[in-house]
């Protein structure tokens, strides 16, 4: 489907003004707001959660607390090596593609940036920023840019390429249109390309891709929002998220989503990681999330980024790696729904 530049920004595409501050990390989780909401996907429904008290105790700050993961998680040292190896490892099962480019997608705020950094920090063995991370209601990232992977103590780069991109802000004069989000998807946006409200991508665009091959197409789109926003963001973001995801489909990429801070609203999680399959109150922010996006909640995974440590943490490891083979999963999809099938000779 061929979408005019002109049409889209005449049509108001827009995410909603900057949230307010986070919510409290203390917020009780019965206080949350029951959400019913159905999947775009038409078989898929997410439905409110309901809670027994005989699975649930209450935890020293006062929130819930299940018995056991509701996610199957190994925090160990061994587990780590073993997903470090699993995406160092991977390549796409395309011949004619090496690696997979996997776009980040999600409001202003929402730790696109430090994801990134936080993955090559598990790699590195120490906690760099090497995608700039702001920290204002405008996006920091400007243009389109794609980072490498690499292996273990800077081996040679993994078949994963992480795409960062401008955030989805307060409309058309300071975030990203439809349009120039669906231009990076199909490949016709050149690295390093600055995106400017007053300048679509367009086929005179400097660099413009006019016949993009496979490998320079969006393989992925993982789409990524805050935890601690989740109850603030704007009413009409669930709405446009859907017309993103329903155009991304027609596109026939698969997308999967990352809820980020998941420690600002857990104060048990802030302590201890690998508490975050047993706080209710993230699996409930987790149905939230899915509401939101209109996407089931099997496709979403939480994540703590790095921001002011300054080492590693082996339960984040885990966490963070865990996330990058949810996406490697989902972008070997793709390449299977695309990838030309071999022609054998022709039978007289």
């Amino acid at each position: 489907m061929q979408i005019e530049p002109g049409k889209l920004r005449s049509s108001g595409f827009a995410f909603g003004t900057p949230v307010p501050s986070p919510i409290p990390a203390a917020v009780s989780a019965a206080s949350g707001l029951e959400v019913t909401s159905k999947d775009i996907n038409k078989e898929e429904t997410l439905t409110s959660t309901r809670w027994s008290s005989s699975t649930l105790k209450l935890s020293s700050a006062g929130q819930p607390k299940l018995e056991s993961q509701w996610r199957d998680m190994e925090w160990t040292e061994e587990q780590k090596t073993s997903l470090m190896k699993t995406v160092s490892s991977y390549r796409p099962s395309c011949h004619d593609v090496t690696q997979a480019r996997v776009l980040l997608l999600g409001p202003v705020g929402s730790g696109k940036s430090s994801l990134i950094s936080s993955v090559q920090s598990v790699f590195n063995g120490r906690v760099t920023n090497r995608a700039m991370v702001g920290s204002s209601s405008t996006s920091f990232t400007k243009k389109l840019q794609s980072f490498n992977i690499h292996g273990e103590k800077g081996e040679d780069p993994t078949g994963l390429v992480l795409c960062d991109i401008m955030g989805l802000g307060d409309g058309e004069m300071t975030g990203l249109t439809l349009h120039d989000i669906l231009s990076v998807i199909k490949g016709h946006v050149p690295e390093g390309h600055k995106f400017l409200p007053d300048q679509p991508v367009r086929s005179e665009t400097a660099g413009f891709v006019k016949r993009p091959s496979l490998k320079d197409k969006i393989h992925c789109v993982a789409f990524v929002v805050d935890a601690s926003k989740i109850l603030t963001y704007p009413k009409g973001l669930s709405t446009t998220f859907r017309q993103l995801r329903k155009h991304i489909s027609d596109l026939d990429v698969h997308q999967v989503a990352l809820l980020t801070h998941v420690d600002a609203i857990c104060p048990e999680t802030a302590k201890d990681v690998t508490q975050v399959y047993k706080s209710h109150y993230i699996q409930d922010m987790m149905s939230k999330a899915g509401a939101l996006l209109g996407m089931s909640t099997s496709y979403i995974v939480p994540v703590k980024n790095y921001s002011s440590e300054l080492d590693l943490n082996v339960n984040t490891d885990v966490l963070l790696l865990s996330a990058v083979d949810h996406i490697l999963q989902y972008t070997d999809l793709y390449f299977q729904d695309n990838t030309p099938q071999p022609t054998g000779p022709k039978i007289e």
